[in-house]
């Protein structure tokens, strides 16, 4: 599993594992006890919960221990007038006759319900590094694919990239 993140992603990351280590892990660990402590644990649902809560965040911390050892470090930078992470682009779809917004993001935060592309993605590997006016192919499969030409290109809103670093 290798998945292509910025610095930021891998900084952002450590800090969720360091926090849930520290602080977290203390936290249901004492609930558990505090659970255990009330008698019978066959019947005790507040322990299964407890115990549940911990286990979901150490499952956590190894997810995102993996996600950081095999990450590929990929740069966000980019020049302010192509396409490249963290970017807002409004793509026109010649064969729709639609025009679409989209973000370009990592692969790990692609989602496409949400608009956000990866850079992985058919869309995302066609329009990187492209520029306003350009006219793109994106190819679906080895027989078909489709045009679209790049509308406007503008970099992220502060909270728009903070919504992204979000796992």
């Amino acid at each position: 599993m290798f998945n292509e993140l910025t610095q930021k992603d891998i900084d952002d990351m450590k800090a969720e594992i360091e926090h849930r280590k520290c602080v977290v892990r203390k936290e249901l660990l004492e609930d558990v006890k505090t659970a255990r402590a009330h008698g019978d644990l066959s019947e005790n649902f507040e322990y299964k919960a407890a115990k549940q809560a911990k286990n979901q965040n150490e499952s956590r911390i190894r997810y995102l221990e993996k996600m950081v050892k095999t990450a590929i470090v990929v740069s966000d930078k980019s020049k302010e007038d192509e396409v490249g992470i963290n970017k807002v682009v409004e793509l026109y779809f010649e064969e729709d006759d639609e025009i679409e917004e989209f973000k370009v993001v990592t692969t790990v935060r692609g989602n496409s319900l949400k608009n956000l592309i990866s850079t992985e993605s058919p869309i995302g590997k066609a329009i990187l590094g492209h520029k306003v006016g350009d006219r793109v192919w994106i190819e679906v499969n080895s027989q078909a694919g489709y045009f679209v030409e790049i509308k406007s290109i503008r970099v992220a809103k502060a909270d728009e990239v903070e919504e992204l670093r979000k796992f």
